[in-house]
């Protein structure tokens, strides 16, 4: 097949989860003899690039704001590739619903992916969220196939706008580092730190998780991988609230990333909004104790696993951590439950199987 990835920030992966999910997919699509082109975004990928492991990449502007980056960059991507004579287009966020109707009238089918309920984020004002509100409707009566991440958003689909959508979950089988060269330029011990990865966005919580690091004994240091380049106050924040043990090295991406999951102690996972999500899925893939804020979407991920806690009450990430923090064999049989897990129900060989037969169906 001749197939398309839009609306994500493009490959090789430097953002977050639809950005993993477009390259740990189009390679192996590509790796099946599939023809895959990426699209991506000027300011994310270099735009003198054209190829990544297989695939071929189409790099476009955008309008760099918070609320027109995604929206403008796809807009012209769609325009771009109705021209191009694909079988299928696979389109990410449910903010994009409003260009499928581009391909279909060129005769391309269309898969959205819509990922959790974005309107929830907390940095969305009225008219952000009555946009993503719309986009919702629209996902429902647009697209050729309509996917869902997890059961729980499949569920909410189903309930609130009477239509069934295609639930294919992230991969989460990571090859491990041949490595820890970025832990030792960050000074961080292999398996003696804790790690928390996501974009320093309110709905992730990493000013709460600092705070709550603040109560939890010890020198043990807590790395917090990540960055949001239209949330500076919140990253403020986190730097005033952050103790001697708290690393904040910024975004960190491929190898470097893997190097930190893999070697870490325990990995915190803090968000409360979206579906699946590809950090806490590789966090269990790497076999790592996980911690997660107790949500239906992180649980249904996660299950008995990891260790639910939630921000107050007797279940607070302090008072879970201290539990198990220093408890080594907890410790390890929460290892193997995560391994065990993401090999039943989170292997992107699988992912990918299903959706290559959803897209030769469309074709």
């Amino acid at each position: 097949m001749k197939l398309a990835i839009l609306g994500t920030r493009g490959v090789p992966a430097n953002y977050g989860g639809f950005e993993t999910f477009a390259e740990e997919l189009g390679a192996r699509l590509a790796q099946r003899g599939h023809e895959v082109t990426v699209y991506g975004r000027r300011g994310f990928i270099d735009p003198g690039a054209d190829g990544y492991r297989g695939m071929r990449l189409v790099v476009l502007p955008s309008l760099r704001s918070k609320h027109l980056e995604t929206v403008s960059n796809t807009f012209l991507a769609a325009v771009h590739a109705c021209r191009q004579g694909f079988d299928a287009v696979l389109m990410c966020n449910a903010a994009n619903a409003p260009f499928i109707r581009i391909l279909q009238l060129a005769g391309t089918p269309v898969a959205l992916n819509v990922d959790g309920l974005e309107r929830k984020r907390r940095k969305w004002g009225i008219a952000g969220r009555s946009y993503y509100r719309l986009c919702e409707r629209l996902a429902a009566r647009y697209p050729d196939a309509l996917v869902t991440d997890a059961e729980v958003i499949k569920r909410y689909y189903r309930r609130v706008y009477r239509v069934p959508s295609t639930m294919i979950a992230y991969g989460g089988d990571l090859e491990p580092p041949p490595s820890t060269s970025v832990l030792d330029e960050l000074g961080l011990e292999p398996g003696e730190y804790l790690l928390y990865v996501s974009r320093f966005e309110p709905e992730n919580n990493p000013d709460r998780v600092v705070a709550a690091y603040a109560h939890v004994a010890g020198d043990r240091q807590l790395a917090m991988v990540g960055g949001a380049p239209y949330a500076r106050r919140l990253t403020a924040r986190v730097e005033e609230l952050a103790d001697h043990r708290v690393l904040l090295p910024g975004p960190i991406y491929g190898e470097g990333y893997r190097q930190l999951l893999f070697n870490c102690r325990v990995y915190i996972h803090a968000t409360e909004v979206g579906g699946t999500h590809p950090a806490l899925v590789e966090a269990m893939g790497a076999g790592r104790p996980v911690l997660y804020y107790d949500t239906l979407e992180n649980g249904e991920v996660a299950g008995d696993a990891g260790r639910r806690f939630r921000f107050e009450g007797d279940r607070s990430l302090e008072a879970v951590l201290a539990e198990v923090l220093d408890d080594d064999s907890e410790l390890a049989q929460m290892s193997e439950r995560s391994r065990s897990r993401v090999a039943a129900r989170y292997r992107w060989s699988d992912v990918a199987d299903a959706y290559e037969r959803l897209l030769e169906d469309l074709c």
